[in-house]
């Protein structure tokens, strides 16, 4: 799987749709839109934004426009000839446009909106439907900022859209120039508008402004409840990603390990096993094939070793004939063939405790085994002609020792120059680490020690 890095849409933005793995930009497959679930016209409305926006415009205009057709037949009174219908219809007009913007911008949708709800009621003597755009407005704020901004923002536009309407609403057929500051009368002297009715508006507006910022602030909440999940699962995805790059990682660092081993071993062998084939062929042709005989064993072992490291790589769910064959890593009992075979390639081993029982963890006796392995073949490499070397196998009450000691080359006093990288050492000492052992390598006597010490308690 591969790794994204999230981007989550702010609170108030629509959730974006799924993105294919490898997205370019690194988008998560885990977002808004498959967190929730969703209806086919709701899922198509997230999908598509301004379709939402389309029909919240549609929700403002038709009634508002239906409400003033209505009252245009009721009379046809103006202001310096102008009919207050055709100016009230200008401004819905305006307000419809600006719902547009609401998702965008809705502190500036607030304030031009609230400045319309008062220049249409104190020019036609209605809001004309602006109580309810208004209200529209105030929703998209609450869903887009925090609470603060969300009530001052309700504050500001219900306050003067209250004053609005307590100074300048006129009841239907009647100019607003000619509404006093408390009631209106008919021509009978009866009250036609009084402050109570006043008041049943104001309240009812600032009902409907409460309900669409409770609204707002519900949806905004459950936005972030749903940003924070999606961020915790794509931050898990993450984790989890990291993991397997770790585990693939610490995966080749092994692999890597077990063919220097193998490589290095063998190869060493090889050379040892083919000069001492090359220099006896002529005073001792049988010791030679002998020689040559454990050099293609010795091959044909090395081979065998790198198709098992290796094979693992390639391994699918289904068996295949062809594939190397998982056999057992070596352990404690092969450590006799492996003494036996640097003897056959001419090194003079001496070992004591090599048949020690070791703890029956694998992965410890296979970290002696490469241990002794590659102490052995360093010696072979960098002691040429070694007058011996003592390998020493101990099982202690709190571990395991390992201690690997030459007598030199053949020569005191010369060394033939490395051709390695120094990982023989430093692939002792990651075996040991992984059990919190200790290596000690240097210069002994005249020769070189390498020591070995694996703490290791046995449990119940």
């Amino acid at each position: 799987m591969t790794a994204h890095r999230l981007r989550t849409p702010p609170p108030g933005a629509p959730a974006p749709g799924p993105v294919p793995a490898g997205h370019p930009d690194g988008a998560p497959e885990f977002t808004e839109l498959t967190a929730r679930r969703l209806g086919p016209v709701r899922r198509f409305f997230v999908r598509h934004p301004v379709a939402m926006d389309v029909v919240v415009m549609l929700w403002f205009a038709v009634p508002s426009l239906l409400a003033l057709l209505a009252t245009a037949t009721q009379g046809p009174f103006s202001w310096d000839g102008t009919r207050p219908q055709l100016v009230a219809a200008g401004f819905i007009v305006l307000g419809t446009v600006l719902l547009f913007w609401r998702r965008r911008r809705p502190l500036l949708v607030i304030t031009v909106m609230t400045v319309l709800t008062a220049a249409c009621t104190g020019l036609s003597g209605s809001t004309n439907g602006f109580d309810l755009g208004v209200c529209l407005a105030l929703y998209a704020v609450a869903a887009s900022r925090p609470a603060l901004t969300t009530w001052l923002s309700f504050t500001g536009s219900m306050g003067v859209t209250g004053l609005v309407l307590w100074s300048w609403e006129a009841p239907d057929g009647v100019p607003a120039s000619d509404v006093a500051g408390v009631s209106v009368t008919d021509d009978n002297g009866a009250v036609a508008f009084s402050s109570q009715d006043r008041l049943l508006t104001i309240a009812f507006v600032m009902i409907l402004g409460l309900l669409a910022v409770a609204i707002g602030t519900s949806v905004r909440n459950r936005r972030l409840h749903i940003a924070d999940l999606v961020e915790r699962a794509n931050s898990l995805a993450r984790d989890r990603d990291r993991e397997a790059l770790l585990a693939r990682a610490a995966e080749r660092a092994r692999i890597a390990r077990e063919m220097h081993d193998v490589v290095a071993h063998s190869l060493s062998v090889m050379i040892a096993l083919g000069d001492g084939a090359s220099a006896a062929i002529e005073r001792s042709p049988d010791r030679s094939r002998a020689a040559l005989d454990e050099l293609s064993a010795t091959g044909r072992a090395a081979l065998t070793d790198m198709r098992r490291v290796l094979g693992v790589l390639d391994a699918g769910p289904e068996p295949d004939a062809d594939a190397a064959p998982l056999e057992p890593q070596p352990s404690a009992p092969d450590l006799v063939a492996l003494v036996e075979r640097f003897r056959a390639a001419g090194l003079p081993v001496r070992t004591d405790g090599l048949t020690t029982a070791l703890p029956g963890d694998a992965g410890l006796q296979l970290a002696v085994y490469r241990i002794v392995q590659e102490s052995l073949t360093n010696v072979l490499r960098h002691a040429p002609g070694t007058s011996g070397v003592d390998l020493t196998l101990r099982r202690t009450p709190d571990g395991v020792e390992v201690d690997v000691v030459d007598e030199g080359p053949a020569l005191p006093g010369t060394t033939p120059p490395s051709d390695g990288a120094g990982r023989g050492l430093i692939g002792i000492g990651e075996r040991a680490g992984v059990y919190a052992g200790t290596v000690d390598a240097g210069p002994w006597h005249t020769g070189w020690r390498v020591r070995t010490v694996i703490p290791w308690q046995e449990r119940a």
